[in-house]
């Protein structure tokens, strides 16, 4: 398994020989390697499983950095940036050739963020390079929000894992681009939409593609657990799975069923709270998919402020 710390020193190391370190943002944990090393981002896709038409992230330090890696910076995204940055938002640029190709599938767009994390900003302050990071486990898999998560699923393929402690959002970063002149957001995540439309007003907001997407984490079957997935009405789905006599698991948003042992099932939030749910979700899809149960049984949340972005989640992990 990996060795785990707080070393910046040991991870800048690694990073500069072309090795990947898993890293904390405040979303979920990163497998980075340097953005502009070809080997090094292979290594990334290799090590996850990934396949190489889904774009990365890259992450810097700091909003004068951006200029570095991408052509212009539209002045409604910079005002985004500029209240948001650091935090969970990511933009979507048309990329200097400096990007590897690799990093964006081909495609002339590089999606950009910086994280707020203080581990990851000491790190990327010292790089004279910026880091693609997606989520650090397998593909498809349920994205880790401790260093244990990574340690378990990719711990025989990374040589440190910087551990800054639990993610405090818990959901990806909600990425955000233009296309003739209106914004789009092109994957819901960390970021409520009001608060993208409290800055630069109304927005698009797709639904997620089914293949070849723009921007990272668009691939409609996602984040999915290896267990069968059955979202939909929990009072109906728990007597249906009753009278079949299957061991089943229970994921709701604020219910708990009485007669559930506590093992089998998870409730996001008791007080019905958007921002705990996010970050509960994806550890109680990995407890889920631990425990002893043949199949898991889960709920949409409404469909309000993070809740979209969770229910976007919840329905990747249903279409496998």
């Amino acid at each position: 398994m990996a060795e785990i710390g707080q070393n910046i020193q040991k991870a800048k190391s690694l990073l500069e020989q072309g090795e990947l370190v898993a890293i904390p943002t405040e979303t979920v944990y990163g497998l980075a390697g340097n953005a502009l090393d070809a080997q090094a981002v292979s290594k990334i896709f290799e090590t996850k499983n990934r396949p190489s038409f889904d774009p990365l992230i890259i992450h810097v330090g700091k909003i004068e950095q951006v200029s570095k890696y991408v052509k212009s910076l539209p002045e409604e995204l910079k005002k985004l940036a500029e209240k948001y940055w650091p935090g969970p938002l990511t933009l979507l640029l048309p990329k200097k050739d400096i990007v590897p190709d690799l990093v964006t599938s081909g495609l002339d767009q590089v999606a950009i963020r910086i994280p707020n994390h203080p581990l990851t900003q000491g790190l990327l302050g010292q790089l004279d390079f910026p880091l693609a990071a997606p989520s650090a486990n397998p593909f498809g898999y349920i994205s880790p929000t401790k260093a244990k998560h990574v340690n378990d699923q990719l711990g025989d393929k990374l040589a440190y894992i910087l551990d800054g402690g639990e993610c405090q959002v818990g959901l990806e970063s909600t990425i955000i681009g233009m296309e003739e002149g209106e914004i789009v957001i092109y994957r819901l995540g960390g970021m409520d939409v009001a608060e993208v439309e409290s800055v630069v007003g109304p927005v698009k907001v797709l639904s997620h593609s089914s293949s070849n997407p723009k921007t990272p984490g668009m691939l409609k079957s996602h984040y999915a657990p290896r267990k069968p997935f059955v979202l939909g009405n929990l009072d109906t789905l728990v007597e249906e799975y009753e009278q079949k006599g299957e061991d089943y698991g229970v994921l709701s948003f604020e219910k708990s069923f009485p007669g559930l042992s506590a093992d089998r099932q998870v409730v996001l939030s008791q007080k019905g709270d958007f921002k705990e749910a996010a970050q509960k979700l994806f550890g109680a899809l990995r407890d889920l998919d631990e425990a002893k149960v043949s199949v898991i049984l889960a709920e949409l949340l409404p469909e309000e402020s993070l809740g979209r972005a969770i229910n976007d989640r919840l329905r990747r992990a249903a279409a496998q």
